[in-house]
């Protein structure tokens, strides 16, 4: 039975895609502190072992002392876990490359598919007041995906606009299929959104054209164009709206966090509605 004197926790999305180099790392980043900028209180998750969200958000490793690592698999106080980045309102859960032994020591747990799950809706999580959850997965559909999809409200799937895109979705849409079934009834997708898109190239304008057409509603209106300056925001460790604020690729990003904001508002009205 759910606690009625608990505030209403913070929306959590997975952003995910077995392919790597789709921008799912450069999506996270620069979506949390688009929300950011908009006044939300925004929390990263770095749940993939390279631990390139926590340095694309300026977290150096010495600073990494707990990270998702102690999260999952030990009694951590949030308070010494979830660290500030330099963009107001924007927090991190760090990872390092221990991570990545994570996994084998999960399948040991029997509660293994649910740490995050539980990680996340900890009491003490509402005094940190945030409004979205992030999670930056690795590129496989291993069990720490398996945990941020149990773990999270809905899926964002970063779509890279190149040939043979949308055939790597299916095993991904398998996946969130088997974890509504296993462990997380409610989950759905939050939206698909096409990535390096370049509007002069037709085989763009054809992955949009065939996103659209299969998915219909789920691909976001707004599409991030292949840009110089997100490519390059990383290597200076802050997120694109910070290195070049004017930049198209900066722009694109507060486009999505609007359109993101929007439709979680009309959907709770509507879950209001029905109620």
């Amino acid at each position: 039975m759910s606690d009625l004197s608990r505030p209403p926790g913070p929306k959590i999305i997975a952003v995910a895609n077995q392919k790597g180099g789709v921008g799912k790392t450069t999506t996270t980043i620069n979506l949390a502190a688009a929300l950011a900028e908009k006044g939300k209180r925004v929390l990263v998750i770095d749940l993939d072992p390279q631990g390139n969200a926590s340095t694309g958000l300026g977290i150096e490793l010495d600073d990494r002392e707990f990270t998702t690592y102690e999260l999952l698999l030990e009694d951590v106080d949030l308070n010494d876990v979830i660290l500030p980045t330099k963009t107001e309102n924007l927090f991190i859960v760090p990872a390092t490359v221990d991570l990545s032994s994570a996994d084998l020591e999960l399948l040991s747990n029997e509660k293994r598919s649910f740490l995050l799950h539980d990680a996340l809706r900890q009491t003490q999580m509402d005094t940190f007041g945030f409004d979205y959850i992030l999670i930056d997965c690795p590129p496989s559909l291993n069990l720490l995906t398996v945990n941020a999809m149990i773990g999270a409200h809905s899926v964002l799937v970063p779509l890279q606009s190149e040939f043979f895109a949308l055939e790597g979705l299916s095993q991904l849409m398998l996946t969130i299929r088997e974890v509504r079934q296993s462990g997380n009834k409610d989950l759905r997708i939050e939206g698909v959104v096409l990535t390096m898109y370049d509007r002069r190239n037709n085989l763009s304008q054809q992955v949009e054209q065939d996103a659209r057409d299969n998915l219909g509603d789920l691909v976001f209106r707004t599409m991030i164009p292949r840009n110089v300056r997100v490519s390059e925001a990383p290597s200076f460790a802050m997120p694109v709206l910070a290195y070049d604020t004017l930049s198209k690729g900066a722009k694109a990003y507060r486009e999505l966090a609007i359109e993101l904001i929007s439709n979680n508002e009309t959907a709770a009205k509507e879950v209001q509605h029905v109620e």
